[in-house]
């Protein structure tokens, strides 16, 4: 074996059988009322049979009324009341960890970036809107700024679902930091633009991040594992940068959480999805691993094991990773939609490269939407019991997606209505 699928023991000392770990993106494949439903546990029963060292869940949101997607999945605190409700949570972890895997439950507040369509009170750090191209820009509407007594009940949700995730199976939380949700609208002087104590310098900026995990651990066990998903930048200008990473996971230092994962990019700037700046589909798409100059720098005051994610489809691209000593973990989400079992092939020398469809579009907002979209595609056949397809046209994978989510988003404000 290669130090590839060497053992890790985590702070909260759970050990990984392996280096790789699954981190999802199915936020769209709840069942009606937000909760967990079959096509969800049998997707993740399978990833679970393909032996990843770790699996991190797709966001499940701390409020009801801010989804990144009509079929994302809510854990509040008052979810698991209903037994019947607390066993698809429970169905869940336990197919998750079926495998042997740990199971990490990333826990999110989308902040600004939710759809207009969802007929949601959009809330963010402050009064703002996401800069969008095209027709994209329609898809969002203006964020109101939170009040500080919200920022503070933002807080406890985020304690809330950790206190869930754990009374129903889960070995630990990743609060989601990165991607231009809410957490990461606080840390960026481009969507933070508040004068109070949430506002300002770095530190302040910051306090909301660090308040959440506090307030995590405070309301979970000693063994139980809280780990940070972290922009290493926004890749805008003047927006939140490396040097500003760097002094972050510095703070986290002093909170004893168990890793932190390393992504970058928004909505705005969809880094994390492969999109490049110079709008050459092959310079950025086609290049693995986005993430790991970042992790070298970061990793120079990180006391913390740091994972990578990005990009990564082949062995010896998580290989090299590992052998630059700067991470720890390697995360894989959109092979996983390809091979569900790449973990176990890469152990046995099998299927080393996982290909994948890409569009050739030079309209950067379409690559990434009709990667996530055939991504999803295969999600939703696997979660049905069916092998995933290595080849689709991107066109009509996001039509399909959109009428899918035309119809989620109906279900969705139903069941939103049916709780005032």
């Amino acid at each position: 074996m290669t130090q590839l699928f060497s053992p890790l023991t985590l702070a909260s000392g759970i050990t990984l059988p392996n280096r790789i770990s699954k981190a999802a993106m199915e936020e769209n494949m709840a069942d009606y009322g937000q909760i967990p439903g079959e096509d969800l546990v049998n997707l993740y029963k399978i990833w679970a049979d393909g032996n990843p060292g770790m699996i991190i869940t797709g966001n499940v949101m701390v409020a009801p009324d801010a989804m990144t997607g009509p079929g994302g999945v809510y854990l509040g605190k008052n979810t698991l009341s209903d037994p019947a409700v607390r066993r698809r949570f429970e169905d869940w972890s336990a197919a998750g960890k079926s495998g042997g895997s740990a199971l990490y439950m990333q826990i999110s507040h989308p902040g600004r970036q939710v759809y207009a369509a969802m007929g949601t009170d959009v809330v963010s750090a402050s009064a703002t809107k996401l800069n969008m191209e095209g027709p994209a820009a329609k898809m969002f509407t203006d964020a109101r700024a939170l009040t500080s007594d919200e920022v503070d009940s933002m807080v406890t949700r985020f304690a809330d679902t950790a206190e869930a995730a754990e009374s129903c199976g889960f070995d630990g939380v990743q609060i989601h930091s990165a991607h231009g949700y809410l957490v990461a609208q606080f840390l960026s002087p481009l969507s933070n633009l508040r004068d109070d104590k949430w506002g300002g310098p770095l530190e302040n900026r910051a306090r909301f991040l660090l308040e959440i995990v506090r307030a995590v651990k405070a309301r979970t066990s000693e063994n139980f594992g809280v780990s940070v998903k972290l922009n290493s930048a926004d890749f805008q200008k003047g927006g939140y940068d490396e040097n500003d990473a760097k002094q972050v996971v510095e703070w986290l230092n002093a909170e004893a959480i168990d890793f932190v994962e390393l992504s970058g990019g928004s909505y705005e700037s969809a880094a994390m999805a492969g999109a490049a700046e110079d709008d050459n589909p092959s310079s950025t798409m086609l290049r693995e691993i986005y993430f790991i100059e970042f992790a070298k720098i970061i990793q120079s005051v990180a006391k913390m094991p740091l994972m990578v994610t990005g990009g990564i489809t082949k062995k010896e691209t998580a290989e090299s990773a590992l052998a630059t000593g700067a991470v720890e973990i390697v995360g894989i989400a959109r092979a996983f939609g390809f091979n569900p079992h790449i973990a176990r092939d890469w152990q046995a020398g099998n299927s080393l490269d996982v290909v994948m469809p890409l569009s050739n579009s030079k309209n950067k907002t379409f690559r990434v939407l009709s990667g996530m979209a055939m991504t999803k595609a295969n999600l939703y056949a696997m979660g049905n019991g069916k092998m995933p397809k290595k080849k689709m046209s991107p066109f009509l994978a996001i039509i399909r997606q959109q009428t899918k989510q035309g119809k989620q988003t109906k279900t969705y404000r139903k069941w939103l209505e049916s709780r005032t």
